[in-house]
């Protein structure tokens, strides 16, 4: 029996809209390595706050640019809940970095040229073999422009909102409606526009709107998808 190849799989797409959710049930039943690239820019903010190299969501480039040689991010897989958790020189973060200091922040961070080539350097050694789902703002336009599948996810900014809300609200977490709606709007519109690799959808990307989708509902398009990729593939 022919060994099914292993792909690159990207899912890129605004904030908020179930990204990591998705990516995550992806590679859990295709048994791929996944790898939340958001959570590697939500790493650096974190350090930058920490260091007060950001607030009020402007950043001191360059100071954040001299500290990267101190910043290490890796990801931990936990056993118990089988999900890969980020870490920030050794310190697991995954609760930290949600935080909405970290939320507000993020993209002015993410804007900085030399933060994204880093970021892209270590997320290109992470997928070289294949066999990864990755999802992020530019996986499938700058990180992997040859991923075989190549996801761009959308939702209405209202639905995106909420979503954000129950999530922090689910996590036990601060959460004002007002100030989400106002994040996930601000975000859109600085991550469209920022000059480094803005937010676009690639050419040869699949469109994937989820306002109204179930996961499971996903879950359906994604295995057609798959399915008519790996047809593709062997003819």
């Amino acid at each position: 029996m022919k060994k099914k190849k292993k792909l690159i799989i990207s899912v890129d797409g605004f904030s908020s809209c179930g990204k990591s959710t998705f990516a995550k049930a992806i590679a859990a039943e295709l048994g791929y390595l996944y790898i939340d690239s958001g959570a590697m820019y939500r790493a650096v903010t974190l350090y930058c706050l920490r260091k007060g190299y950001t607030a009020g969501g402007v950043a001191d480039a360059e100071a954040v640019l001299k500290s990267m040689s101190g910043i290490k991010i890796s990801f931990s897989l936990n056993s118990a809940t089988r999900q890969y958790e980020t870490l920030l020189n050794g310190e697991k973060i995954e609760k930290e970095i949600r935080d909405r200091a970290v939320s507000d922040n993020v993209s002015a961070i993410a804007s900085i040229a030399g933060v994204r080539e880093e970021m892209v350097k270590i997320q290109r050694e992470a997928g070289a073999g294949g066999g990864i789902v990755m999802d992020g703002r530019d996986i499938g336009t700058v990180v992997f422009p040859d991923a075989e599948i190549k996801i761009f996810m959308t939702a209405d900014a209202a639905i995106r909102a909420q979503r954000r809300y129950l999530e922090l609200v689910g996590k036990g977490m601060p959460a004002d409606m007002e100030a989400i709606t106002r994040n996930v709007n601000e975000r859109d519109l600085i991550d469209g526009s920022r000059k480094a690799s803005p937010l676009r959808m690639a050419d040869d990307a699949v469109l994937l709107d989820n306002s109204h989708m179930t996961m499971e509902e996903q879950m359906v398009w994604f295995r057609k998808l798959y399915s008519d990729k790996l047809n593709e593939s062997s003819n």
